[in-house]
């Protein structure tokens, strides 16, 4: 079940400018919320692919372009790249691919309302699919 509670190996924290904003826009990919607080919110792509929305306090801003060299990455799963692209662009964000990369894989660049990349990739080797 997607909303299994489990301790994470991993996740994600990313600071959020509108997290009013950010949350359908993340929902609009795929991702499940999982838990909403006022500070985290909890959104999950598939298990063990676990995502923070953190809101900034009142007042608080952050600088500069967000996530500057970082590219988070989803397996793309049972979802086709074609069809979060689509998802992707009727929710106004920049699209990039989906293409072929020459490490054996298919993805597909998403950038969220506050600048983060999201890269969602399926395999192209059988043998990794």
């Amino acid at each position: 079940m997607n909303d299994e509670t489990y301790l994470m190996p991993s996740h994600v924290r990313l600071l959020v400018s509108d997290v009013e904003r950010s949350i359908p826009f993340y929902e609009g990919l795929g991702f499940t919320c999982i838990n909403r607080d006022g500070v985290f919110v909890h959104l999950r792509w598939a298990k063990y692919a676990d995502v923070f929305l953190v809101v900034l306090p009142n007042g608080a801003g952050l600088g500069g372009q967000r996530g500057l060299g970082v590219l988070l990455a989803f397996y793309g799963g049972d979802i086709p790249l074609d069809t979060i692209a689509a998802r992707a662009v009727k929710l106004g964000a920049a699209v990039d691919g989906p293409k072929v990369m020459p490490w054996f894989s298919n993805e597909l660049v998403v950038t969220d309302p506050d600048g983060y990349r999201l890269v969602f990739v399926m395999p192209t080797d059988p043998v990794l699919a």
